[in-house]
Order: structure tokens, then sequence, then C-alpha cells
């Protein structure tokens, strides 16, 4: 026991070193920043610009689909499928992408050794449906890019996306029933001739991702531009600086090695990129505030006559995705076989993030006492974990530095045979700021700890605006201006009581308008099928409501949520709140908003406001099974469906 106590000590204060009175502002999202170069960074590198600009464009000015999708990423490309397989058709459904290209994130990332960081028998979408074997257990980047076209192409979804276009403002006309549509899109050798013009949509659907807005910290000193050598962001890797080719998994870094290189960072990406970096830098640099939790990954080709079991029955997808999903919420029957059976599948003490049906719903003064419990079940798992660094890596002040001390829930846990390896190499540095980050950075390189490094190349790896920044609003996440009934906007809509849908994906005065968020709806590690799972039962509402106005090609319907409705469920997700106190004990990161997302001298009325945007406390199975049981009813339950 007074181990124990050492331990959440010791929790307790390495907490504090990170924590920082401007949380997320201590960061710039390339795209907004006030850096040319920065901004620069967000550039499409992967566009095919005079392929697309031979391609007719999908959407004109005037054009009115029945359904206007923003994004082609897991989400947007899912939602699309499970309409057509609800029964509408290709015809009726248009994809607005920013990007050159779909996939979203797995358009966007592409830096050397990427891989799914869940099983990708779980992860990769439509599996059964398509019938596509992955090549490995944790698919590469590479793999599930070219997995995701071939879903476009089976659905014939191809001449359906309009690229390099963004959806900038949407209003409700509540005579036409019709969403007005504000679009700009690009053309040219850049894509960068941008022109605007105006479409009309029945049903919008916003599929933003978690996280899709690379960001970099606010160094003081001489500014990106002040440094003489190269910079870019993970999420958009600089081949002609490091060498070799987005089209390898493990590419040939050659250009790096006569490099130093600082790799600023230590979080899911960096695991995978450091150990390649090693591999080729002369010198490699990692700045780390917070170790990572880095557990083995045991990476593995797909065996034939494995998967023969794993896919040998119908159903098989979703019964293995819920299978992990219960293991991790801990509701899982006695006796019920571990089928994907890795480090994500054990960690029984993450539903301390996602939630789970024994501590759905606690009274504030059980708080300390759910902490408590969770702590005590993560304390053998996190007893394993520092064993093993110790035993990894040689030098006892190096592996002292790369031991994490914060619960399994605080941040994502990573996976990684080849990461903590790294730093037996001599090229390679552990810069360990103590919580601090660097410092400055200068034109020869960046400052930490008060001592300047010398570089030639910095790489940020330093992740992304988290979805619960400006106020989890689903519409500024995707950089969407919405008008609603009245032109009211969604913050405006939530501005008095707190936030309201039903079911997480719809609000009252937003007729026609779908969003994909962890907003008072079912959360696990494994978002794909939580996308998956948003995406069936919005195409089932669409659906059902397109049939009871007269059927799927019926014009004019209007679909809404009721008022009362989506208070009565915003009060269930208030009520299990408490339970996420959990991250109070956290080191902060973006899961609990830098630190800002529990605000403990908040007033009685705003801490009830915040509880209403927290995940549905029983966790994803629950959630799955509570849409069912209000499915099965079959009349629509808190939704109001009219037509013209």
């Amino acid at each position: 026991m007074e181990e124990f106590a050492r331990i959440q000590e010791k929790y307790s204060a390495e907490a504090q070193k990170r924590i920082r009175p401007e949380g997320a502002a201590q960061f710039q999202t390339l795209a907004q920043s006030d850096s040319d170069q920065l901004r620069h960074l967000a550039d499409d590198f992967w566009a095919d610009h005079a392929a697309l600009d031979a391609l007719p464009s999908p959407l004109k000015p005037g054009d009115s689909p029945k359904f206007l999708i923003a994004g082609a990423g897991i989400g947007g490309i899912g939602a699309a499928v499970r309409l057509i397989e609800a029964g509408f058709s290709a015809d009726q459904i248009r994809i607005i992408e920013t990007a050159g290209g779909i996939g979203g994130t797995w358009y966007w990332n592409r830096y050397p050794g990427l891989h799914c960081d869940v099983e990708s028998y779980v992860y990769l979408p439509l599996l059964e449906e398509t019938g596509f074997v992955p090549s490995q257990k944790y698919s590469s980047g590479i793999e599930i890019r070219n997995y995701l076209q071939q879903v476009v192409k089976r659905w014939n979804l191809e001449d359906k996306i309009l690229f390099r276009s963004k959806l900038d403002k949407i209003e409700w006309d509540d005579n036409a029933r019709l969403w007005n549509c504000d679009i700009t899109t690009g053309r040219g050798p850049r894509g960068d001739e941008k022109t605007t013009f105006q479409a009309k949509a029945e049903f919008v659907w916003v599929t933003a991702g978690l996280l899709s807005k690379p960001q970099v910290p606010k160094l003081s000193g001489v500014g990106i531009e002040g440094f003489k050598g190269d910079v870019f962001h993970t999420a958009r890797w600089n081949y002609d600086v490091s060498g070799g080719t987005q089209e390898e998994v493990f590419p040939d870094l050659s250009k790096l090695k006569n490099k130093r290189v600082g790799v600023v960072g230590t979080g899911a990406t960096a695991i995978q990129v450091v150990p390649c970096l090693a591999e080729h830098a002369k010198e490699l640099y990692v700045f780390q505030r917070t170790p990572a939790a880095v557990y083995g990954r045991d990476q593995k080709p797909t065996d034939p006559e494995e998967w023969k079991k794993i896919a040998g029955q119908p159903g098989w997808h979703e019964a293995r995705r819920q299978n992990l999903a219960a293991n991790i919420s801990n509701c899982a029957p006695p006796g019920t076989p571990d089928l994907v059976n890795d480090e994500w599948s054990r960690q029984v003490a993450y539903a301390g993030l996602i939630g789970d049906p024994e501590f759905a719903f606690v009274s504030p003064e059980k708080i300390p006492e759910v902490i408590g419990q969770f702590l005590a079940r993560d304390a053998p798992n996190a007893a394993r974990l520092r064993a093993r660094i110790a035993e990894i890596v040689k030098d006892k002040e190096t592996a002292e530095k790369l031991t994490p001390w914060y619960p399994v829930w605080c941040k994502r846990p990573t996976f990684s045979d080849t990461y903590l390896q790294s730093f037996n190499k001599p090229n390679v540095h552990l810069v360990d700021t103590d919580g601090k980050g660097a410092d400055s950075i200068t034109p020869e390189g960046l400052v930490a700890n008060g001592q300047e490094i010398p570089l030639d190349v910095i790489v940020f790896s330093t992740g992304y605006r988290g979805p619960s920044a400006d106020g989890a609003d689903p519409s500024i996440r995707a950089g969407l201006e919405v008008r609603g009934r009245g032109g009211k906007t969604v913050a405006e809509s939530w501005a008095d009581k707190g936030i309201a849908t039903l079911h997480g994906y719809a609000n009252h005065g937003f007729p026609n308008l779908f969003w994909l968020s962890p907003l008072q709806s079912g959360v696990s590690v494994n978002h794909s099928h939580v996308l998956d799972v948003q995406c069936k039962l919005i195409s089932y509402v669409a659906a059902a409501a397109h049939q009871k106005a007269g059927g799927l090609d019926k014009s004019g319907v209007t679909v809404e949520v009721e008022e009362a409705a989506q208070e009565a469920w915003s009060m269930k997700i208030m009520q299990g709140a408490a339970r996420f106190a959990t991250v109070t004990v956290c080191t902060p990161s973006y899961i609990n908003n830098e630190g800002k997302a529990v605000d403990l001298t908040a007033s009685p009325e705003e801490q009830m406001k915040r509880a209403r945007a927290s995940p549905y406390s029983a966790g994803l199975v629950e959630y799955i099974r509570e849409l069912q049981e209000w499915r099965d009813e079959g009349n629509l339950k808190g939704i109001e469906v009219t037509a013209s």
C-alpha cells in the first residue's frame, strides 16, 4: 500500500510539470499560423493536380444532390457506403474533400514506418463486405490508403468526389427544405486557383476527423523562417529533404546520412518515425516533454489458415470489433475468448477514459473511490511497462527518462518493437526537457534545457489540435459556418444549456444535418468502429424517414431531432459524466484539452454544461445495445419527419 501511494505521488508530481496556464494556446495550427512558412507546411504535397484538372466536376454551381458529405476519410467514405447499403443510390451522393485524394488522415500522413496502431482486422472498415485480407496484423499506411481506394471504386463513388474543395458555409432554407452551400474549389498546377460557387443539398453530413489540424508549439527565438535548415511536420513528410519515397513503408532516407536531425515530440507518430530516422541520420535528437507508454507491437503477417478461422462465419467483423470494445470496457461475459489478443485488448484500465457499465453512473462523492479503483487496476500493467523499458534500454539514466509516470488512460498508449531499442544506438540522443518542451529556435537549431543543439533538419511530431478544443463544436472543427433554422449557429443553440444532441449525431434547429463526433456518443480505442456505428445509425435514420415520407426518392423530406428528445439524452450523458473525472489525475495532453477539460473552479452551472460534452459513460458496447433497442421500436422516437 505504501508503494502504491508513492507511485500516485509520482504521477501527480510528473503531471504538474506539464501544466501550462495557456493550455492548448501553447500550440498553433499550421493552416492558421501567422507564419507563411508554417502555413505552407499544410499544403497538399501529394495531389496530382494535372490529373485532377482533367476530371469532369461532379458538383457544379446550382446542383442539388440529396446528400452532400463533407470529407472523404474513413468517416466520409463509410457514410456514403452505408447510405448506399440503406437503399440510396451513389448518384444521390456527392462528397467534398479538401485534399487531392481520399483517405483523410491516411491521405495526409505518409511518414516512414506508418502503420495503424489497432489490429487491421478490426480497424479496416467493410472487411466482411469486400473480402479483403490485410497483409499484416497491423496494416501499413500505404495498404490502408490503397484499400480505401478499392472501397470507393467498389461502391461506384470515384466520380462522386469533388477534390481540392472546401465546404465553407451552409444555411438552411426552411421554405425550400434545402441547405444552401458555399463551396471553394481549387484548380491549376498547384491547386491554388480558387473559385467559389453555391450548390444546394437536401442533407449535409459533416465527417471532419478527430485529429485533422496539425499543430506545432509556439517557440520563441527567430521563428521557423529564421532557422537555416529544413523544417516539416510528420503530417506532411518531405521526402525531398529525407530521401526515399512515400510508396515505401520503410524508405531509404539516404539524404539524412550526413544530417543532424531533431524530432520534436514523442507521441504515437514519433514512436514509428524515430526508428526509421535512427537508421539513416548521422545524429538524431529526440526532444521529449512526456515519455510515451511503449508496449510491444508483435507485428506479424496474416496467416492464411488463421484467417480462415477469423473470417469463417457471417458477422465475424462486427463480432470481432465488439469483442475488442467489450474487453477494454470490461463487459465481456465470463469465459469470452479475447479474439484480438494484443496489448490493446489487455488494457483493462483504459475504460477510465472510454467508459464501462460498472461505473457508468457514479455520484460525485464516489469519484475518489472510482479513480482509486482504476489506478489499482492499472498498477500491474504499469509495473510491467516500467520493467520492459528498464530491460530494453541499456543506459539506466536514459531508461529512467523514457519511463512514463501516468495511468494508461491519460495518453494513448503506443506500440513498437524498435522505438526503445533505438536509444541503444550511439547516434540517437534523448533530449528530455522534464515536461517543459524546447525553449526556442535559433538559426542553427533548437534550445532545450538552456542549451543550443545544432540541427540541419527539424521534424515536428507534435500532433493535432484536440477534438475538445473550441467548445467541441463539430462545425468549428470542420472549419464550417453553419446557420440553421432562424440563422442560429451550433454554438448559439448550445449557449444556454450546453451541448444537446440525440445519440450524438444531430440536434434540434438544424434539420437534415448530421455529423460524426465523440460528443454524447460511444467511444473506443478503435475509432474506425465508432465511425461505422454512427454511419449505420444515421443511414438508418435517413432511410427510415424517407420510407415513412413516401420512399427513398422522395424530395422535400425533413428530419429533425425533437427538443425534448435531445434534452433527455443530454441529461443522461450529464448524469454519467462524473466517472470521467479520472482525467483529473492525468498529465496534460489532447485527451484532456491540455489539462483544461476539467475546471474545478468553474461555477456549478458551467460544470453542468461541460458535463453534457462527455461521451456515453457505459462504453461503446452498451451504446450499440441502446441504439439497437431504440431502432427496434421502429418509430424513430425523438425525431420529427415531415415532407412537402
